[in-house]
């Protein structure tokens, strides 16, 4: 039995994207989404399957949800922890009711002691 095609050992080939000649079999095939797109190029013009291209090919599991919670039996104290920044005390621009500021700005001044000779 013979085999229907020739070996292209010394076939010469255009780079699909970039025009120049190579020999075939130095060509690679480009594949987009892991299917194969019959387009040759060469070393330079190939690139790999970008890995992004395969979003949503493979399911992911990422549960956010804990099985059989707790509520927070502390719940007041818990949301009751205030931060101190810019600008100093409750910064509460929706102007909620009931909250407190719990905040204490505390500083001290020193002295200079200014000796001549």
């Amino acid at each position: 039995m013979s085999n229907r095609f020739t070996s292209a050992k010394h076939t010469i080939a255009d780079c699909d994207r970039c025009g120049f000649q190579y020999k075939l079999k130095e060509l690679k095939n480009l594949y987009i989404r892991t299917k194969d797109t019959n387009i040759k190029v060469c070393k330079s013009c190939w690139e790999p399957d970008h890995p992004q291209n395969m979003q949503g090919m493979y399911p992911v599991e990422d549960p956010q949800a804990v099985r059989d919670p707790r509520p927070d039996t502390n719940l007041v104290a818990s949301r009751n922890y205030q931060y101190g920044w810019d600008p100093v005390g409750l910064n509460n621009p929706l102007q909620l009711e009931g909250l407190e500021d719990n905040l204490e700005a505390t500083g001290a001044v020193g002295t200079i002691t200014v000796t001549t000779t």
